[in-house]
């Protein structure tokens, strides 16, 4: 029998599927069993390209993040403009695969990806002017800031039942119930405010340093 032209399995075939079955149905669905199913193979010829579970995960969580536009810290763009761009594509990435998040958050590991968006950040912020302490703690801030706004939605924590906010309970929630019908509208308007509230703070911080710097020059 001739042998197939591709192979059955590649690292980018394993990957593009594990991140499909966690998109669907979340990071417990992923297993050696459920993945090789998925894919028709037997589960030991999943550990030719991946020997454990954490580093296929890794593998996903880079290829989310290689997602994420960094051409911004390349072409000249000033560190505010900067930060709302990439912020923006950065949560974009996050928001479309929510159910990998909580691997993401733990940081870039050994991720090339995730590596590469870390140093592009930092050194554009250390180019901008900003003290490397400060860039380091600007990079963790966005981190923080967009993980955590692509982890849920708050406006699908409100149930769609009126009865539920009793106005003698909860005067103040008597809207409550319609957020869940406008979730994508109050969800990216909150990210959109508070990423414009996040620069704008950042902002008075960087000419409160260069005040400081011209004072003591």
């Amino acid at each position: 029998m001739a042998r197939p032209r591709k192979p059955l399995l590649s690292r980018e075939r394993i990957v593009t599927t594990a991140l499909a079955l966690i998109d669907a149905e979340g990071l417990p669905a992923l297993s050696t069993r459920r993945l090789a199913a998925e894919l028709g193979v037997s589960g030991p010829s999943l550990y030719n390209h991946f020997t454990v579970k954490d580093e296929l995960l890794d593998a996903v969580a880079d290829t989310v993040v290689g997602q994420v536009d960094l051409s911004v810290f390349d072409d000249g763009t000033d560190w505010r403009t900067a930060l709302l761009r990439w912020g923006r594509s950065y949560r974009a990435a996050l928001a479309a695969h929510p159910n990998i998040v909580p691997f993401l958050a733990r940081g870039p590991g050994r991720r090339p990806a995730g590596l590469r968006m870390a140093d592009a950040v930092f050194g554009h912020m250390v180019k901008e002017g900003w003290p490397p302490a400060h860039a380091t703690r600007i990079g963790a801030l966005m981190r923080y800031f967009v993980t955590g706004s692509a982890l849920g939605s708050f406006a699908r924590g409100f149930v769609d039942d009126a009865a539920a906010y009793d106005p003698a309970d909860y005067p103040h929630l008597q809207q409550a119930h319609l957020l869940a019908e406008h979730q994508q509208h109050v969800d990216e308007g909150a990210f959109e405010t508070g990423l414009q509230a996040l620069v704008d703070g950042l902002a008075l911080q960087y000419d409160q340093l260069s005040a400081d710097r011209t004072a003591t020059s």
